[in-house]
């Protein structure tokens, strides 16, 4: 048995899905969660969310905490964030998704999200690991940019070891030597972990390129390689958003990209029915 015994293939082979409200993970059909990077204000939230409802999106994203690498940059709106977030994905019928940071704001989360986010900074924050573990509510695991795929997966098992076997994975890119690219992001690592976890795998290419020409391009690559979804930085005008604005598409591109995406499910079901 390898050390991440829960989560590998030889202790259950065949692929968990993950049940969030309405949306399924790990699936036949691959799942968009789209949001901006943090919430900002509720009139900005709620008409986005029902735009992305209407293109086929399934879960909502948005960050209420925002620990930033400058501790004067935008932090995000705590728990007024949260509550507008939740709101936000009641008016629209999706289920909601954001990061908790500390261990300290856990219960309050609990409260208004269906989903909760570690962050690729928390991936061996291991107390909280634990704490996500024993909440009992599905659990998105980013990796870590520095993180070996043994790593990463080891801290999946934390929170499998605590009971809770709610848990999807995050592919977000690694720190590299090139600075073109936000981070690399790791089209390998989506291959890889198919073949080794019965965990769902999602990508998220927003924070994986770090340049919105490039967001698209490698969400194709990381389905191609058998992501089983994908998670995408959207902002009703990215250019004034508070944080994360070059990296993120404005409704439009997405809404393209989400026509492509169900003709290419109805392709494949065509297909399989053909068969």
């Amino acid at each position: 048995m390898p050390p991440y015994k829960l989560v590998s293939r030889e202790s259950k082979p065949d692929n968990t899905v993950v049940q969030v409200g309405d949306c399924l993970i790990g699936g036949k059909t691959p799942v968009v969660i789209a949001g901006p990077c943090a919430v900002e204000n509720e009139e900005m939230m709620v008409n986005l969310a029902c735009r992305l409802k209407r293109m086929g999106v399934r879960m909502l994203r948005g960050g209420a905490y925002k620990p930033r690498t400058s501790p004067y940059s935008f932090q995000g709106l705590g728990a007024d964030g949260l509550r507008i977030l939740a709101e936000a994905g009641r008016v629209a019928g999706m289920p909601v998704i954001t990061e908790v940071t500390d261990v300290r704001h856990l219960s309050e989360v609990c409260r208004y999200a269906h989903m909760i986010q570690i962050g690729s900074r928390n991936m061996q924050n291991f107390g909280l690991l634990k704490e996500v573990g024993r909440v009992g509510y599905p659990v998105l695991l980013k990796r870590g940019f520095s993180a070996t795929l043994e790593e990463w997966l080891l801290a999946a098992e934390y929170i499998l070891a605590e009971g809770n076997q709610q848990v999807v994975l995050c592919e977000r890119g690694i720190r590299g030597f090139e600075t073109y690219t936000r981070n690399i992001f790791d089209i390998n690592a989506v291959a890889a972990v198919k073949n080794i976890s019965h965990l769902p795998l999602i990508a998220d290419p927003s924070h994986g390129t770090g340049r919105r020409e490039l967001v698209l391009p490698v969400a194709r690559a990381a389905l191609a390689a058998g992501a089983d979804g994908l998670m995408l930085e959207v902002h009703p005008a990215p250019e004034h958003a508070l944080s994360d604005g070059p990296q993120s598409l404005p409704p439009g591109d997405l809404a393209v990209f989400m026509e492509e995406l169900s003709g290419a499910g109805a392709g494949r079901r065509s297909s399989r029915a053909s068969a």
